[in-house]
């Protein structure tokens, strides 16, 4: 079981800039509330009850709103003092963690993943990283994951037209003494060099869940979650 998350939520947003006020994207409304009680709250109902949260643009908004909706949670922040790219990001929040495994989700993307069942073939292998991933057709948005028939990470593909094909989701079980191990830089991309750069030498595994997902990260996809998040709230 994992019950510790790191949520990234230092992003500037800047392509919701024409639809959204100057603020973290997670603090982006949807349906009167903060895109971030979305995720909070499936991350509680999958039995999380530690949160370290990533921050860096305008970082304050983000812990007002925890302390004055969230009083209760057991939180701590790890705070970017200047851009530190996703690895970078994982990085400073792994140094608070206390458990062997955590977590990572991003905060401007639910994806409703099934955690216990990630926890457990992220466990069953000892893996250094899983990777959730969701089926997906007709995109382009996204590069493609390919897995063997063991479910261990095979290939990471460009992103480019896909007829078809399984995406990294952004959520990911980490095994955090292995991940610390690397003499990783105090800037690098999670994605770029920790996971293609070492999936063949490393165990890393992916675990599909056609669940719901949505990335609010553009303008249409901001306005979908609009009328989805109302709906299954």
């Amino acid at each position: 079981m994992i019950n510790e998350v790191i949520i990234l939520a230092g992003g500037l947003g800047t392509r919701l800039r024409s639809v959204v006020a100057d603020q973290p994207k997670c603090m982006a409304a949807v349906d009167g509330k903060p895109f971030l009680h979305y995720v909070i709250s499936w991350l509680e109902q999958q039995g999380i009850n530690k949160f370290i949260f990533s921050l860096g643009y305008k970082h304050e908004l983000i812990e007002d709103y925890i302390k004055d909706q969230y009083s209760n949670l057991n939180v701590q922040y790890a705070i970017e003092q200047e851009p530190l790219g996703t690895g970078g990001a994982i990085k400073l929040a792994c140094a608070k963690s206390t458990e062997k495994n955590v977590l990572i989700v991003n905060g401007d993307t639910l994806f409703s993943i099934d955690v216990l069942a990630l926890a457990a073939l992220h466990e069953r292998h000892q893996a250094d990283c899983t990777i959730a991933l969701k089926p997906m057709v007709d995109f382009e948005r996204y590069g493609v994951v390919t897995l063997d028939d063991k479910g261990k990470i095979s290939s990471f593909k460009e992103k480019k037209f896909y007829a078809s094909g399984l995406i990294n989701g952004g959520i990911y079980a980490l095994n955090v003494e292995s991940f610390l191990k690397k003499p990783f830089p105090d800037k690098f991309s999670f994605e770029k060099n920790y996971l293609e750069q070492y999936y063949n030498e490393r165990k890393m595994y992916g675990l599909v869940q056609d669940k719901y997902f949505i990335d609010i990260g553009i303008p249409e996809d901001y306005a979908r979650a609009q009328h989805e998040l109302k709906i299954k709230n």
